[in-house]
């Protein structure tokens, strides 16, 4: 047995191998990477200034580098906090099996066929194998994105992230966690789904997340779980979508006895309505709508919310210790030493350990990096009338961003500077559409925010570029007999 694991092992490897090179030839006949054509630029220290610098190294942080070095913006640096192998949900918070969208969708790619995840899982595994995979493998898809890093060549930095962005004239001063202070035309914040506001934690009369207490008894499902230490355990969880569940299953897959999920809903949500939004008109489109439609199509997306994934479920209904309690909203948490105490609608429960999947906030004034900036940025609340904003007080809290993903100025003139910074990430949602955290958009996020980025960086240089074409010299006739000098021609040229 372990000789043929060895050997399918070993003909997955030769299958990469022949890819890699294949790919890269693809690459090369695209002209990839493209020459740099962004003119220099030093800071008030005389260092080179960065055109580009991303924050973050997940699927859409390494896709936006990936598409900056194909329109031939190659001064970049892309940082990432985490280690190798780390970079977004995959290995860390991500809890289910499989992916929930549909194997055949593309995006890392960007286009390229051979750099797709498809091409990837058939070099390892036959066309056989893809007709037989029913969806993507949670670490495959990791191993996958890193395969593509590593093929195209964008040069990470990890274990490096962003402390804060400030003004700096017409530039942006990051400071990093290594201590460096880097000078940036344009920043990207591709820093993940909790990059627009942090883990939300619903308000209870006697509970704070701040607090201590809590430690090694209440954790946020988005937060690392060390799931061995809930072995006998008794967890409830407040919460009954894809994360809330994908974690209880977690945690009585590892030994604990017991989970129950609890929700205010009379029962699970029934429709996915984004899947009557994924195809490519919407995805290009919604983000070209006026303010009206925008508002009109994702605050009811967001009221209609969207239900866990029947894979998810299913894994719940096999595992003995698992149960839903619909209509039963939490009123209170408790916290000591011998447990949590939940005071529900209908009454009182002990467990050892609660699980929040509750999600994430958004709130501009919890993004630390951008304290310079955030009581300055333009949200939907208000772009819309009061009444709307307080009927729709989560839709109002979205940034509202400008049609390359970059921030807006509340005052104009207030904050210089601001526009410079682009959100992609989930922030982006209300304003663009899911193009910057879901795969069936990536592909169109990143290829409306990196010829945004590209169009900026011309325009700031327009003065320059238009002087090298007066001053070029080609001599393109100087083989032939009708070749003049420079200084003999008529005219300008």
């Amino acid at each position: 047995m372990d000789d043929v694991v060895e050997s399918e092992q070993a003909e997955g490897d030769q299958g990469l191998a022949a890819l890699r090179k294949s790919a890269r030839h693809d690459l090369a006949r695209l002209n990839y990477p493209a020459a740099n054509w962004v003119p220099e630029r030093t800071d008030p220290d005389g260092q080179r200034v960065l055109d580009v610098l991303v924050v973050g190294a997940g699927m859409c942080g390494q896709t936006v580098g990936y598409g900056l070095l194909r329109e031939g913006i190659g001064n970049i640096r892309v940082i990432e906090r985490e280690t190798h192998g780390r970079e977004g949900p995959w290995n860390t918070t991500a809890r289910m099996p499989i992916l929930r969208s549909p194997k055949h969708l593309t995006g890392p790619d960007l286009g390229v066929p051979s750099l797709t995840f498809r091409a990837w899982y058939e070099a390892q595994h036959g066309a056989g194998g893809w007709d037989k995979l029913y969806k993507i493998a949670r670490l495959d898809w990791l191993a996958y994105l890193l395969w593509v890093r590593e093929v195209v060549g964008l040069k990470v930095e990890n274990g490096v992230g962003l402390l804060k962005v400030e003004p700096a004239g017409d530039l942006l001063r990051a400071t990093l966690s290594t201590g460096e202070i880097v000078h940036a035309r344009k920043v990207v914040l591709a820093n993940g789904r909790d990059g627009s506001g942090g883990f939300r934690f619903p308000s209870f009369p006697s509970f704070d997340p701040g607090n201590p207490v809590r430690h090694g008894r209440v954790f946020h499902t988005l937060e690392e779980i060390d799931f061995a230490r809930l072995v006998g355990k008794r967890i409830g969880v407040l919460g009954v979508l894809a994360t809330a569940i994908d974690n209880a299953c977690t945690a009585l897959e590892a030994g604990a006895a017991e989970a129950v999920c609890f929700a205010r809903r009379p029962h699970l949500p029934q429709v996915n309505k984004s899947k009557g939004v994924s195809f490519p008109g919407f995805q290009r489109g919604q983000g070209m709508l006026d303010d009206d439609w925008r508002w009109k199509i994702y605050t009811y997306m967001l009221a209609a919310g969207s239900p866990p994934p029947h894979e998810s479920v299913l894994r719940g209904q096999k595992l003995p210790g698992f149960s839903f309690r619909f209509a039963e909203p939490w009123l209170d948490v408790v916290v000591d030493k011998d447990g949590v105490t939940v005071k529900t609608a209908k009454g009182t429960e002990h467990f050892d350990v609660v699980l929040f999947g509750t999600g994430f906030d958004i709130d501009m004034g919890r993004v630390k990096e951008i304290n310079s900036f955030s009581p300055n940025v333009k949200l939907w609340a208000d772009a819309r009338s009061a009444e709307e904003a307080e009927a729709n007080a989560e839709a109002a809290r979205y940034p509202y961003l400008g049609p390359g993903f970059e921030f807006v100025e509340k005052v104009p003139g207030r904050t210089p500077g601001l526009g410079n910074i682009h959100l992609f990430n989930w922030g982006s949602i209300l304003s663009q559409g899911a193009l910057a955290g879901d795969i069936p958009g990536l592909f169109f996020g990143v290829n409306r925010l990196v010829p945004a980025i590209s169009n900026a960086l011309f325009r700031g240089d327009v003065a320059r570029h238009v002087q090298n074409m007066v001053e070029l010299e080609d001599p393109e006739l100087a083989p032939t007999d009708y070749f003049v000098p420079r200084n003999k021609r008529a005219g300008t040229l």
